[in-house]
């Protein structure tokens, strides 16, 4: 069963390997790159993911086969999507949150490795509806 703190925990475990891939490779560097790097990261810390996620959809009883690709879904519950840009756009935000709409995940992060400093000025979480009706622990 997912809780709160199953979730608090896996964000800070998520946090950890994509502020060690910045830390070695620095702002600058095109989207791909780190998200290959945070793959390693997370295989070596033993963190289960899926790359390139397609999401299918129902949409009115039908099932929608889209090409939209979440770049990582952690643990089938945490979205995680990359940037390397100059700056976080609204629509980033809100791509994030319709994926985690899309794959029912109660939590997303937003990275955007184009920074100096990921942790305060290159992440952001989101929660959705379906969070506040975990349980704690």
């Amino acid at each position: 069963m997912i809780t709160k703190g199953y979730l608090t925990d896996l964000t800070y475990k998520v946090n950890g390997a994509a502020i060690e891939v910045h830390k070695r490779l620095g702002p600058g560097l095109l989207e791909k790159f780190y998200q290959s790097c945070l793959e390693v990261e997370l295989e070596l810390r033993g963190i289960k993911f899926e790359s390139e996620k397609l999401m299918d959809f129902e949409y009115k009883g039908r099932i929608i086969n889209s090409t939209l690709r979440c770049d990582l879904l952690v643990e089938s519950i945490l979205v995680v999507e990359l940037k390397s840009v100059d700056k976080i756009l609204p629509i980033f935000d809100a791509q994030v949150l319709s994926y985690m709409k899309i794959l029912n995940s109660p939590k997303g992060i937003l990275y955007n490795f184009n920074v100096f400093h990921l942790y305060d000025e290159g992440q952001k979480t989101f929660v959705s509806e379906s969070y506040r009706y975990l349980p704690e622990k």
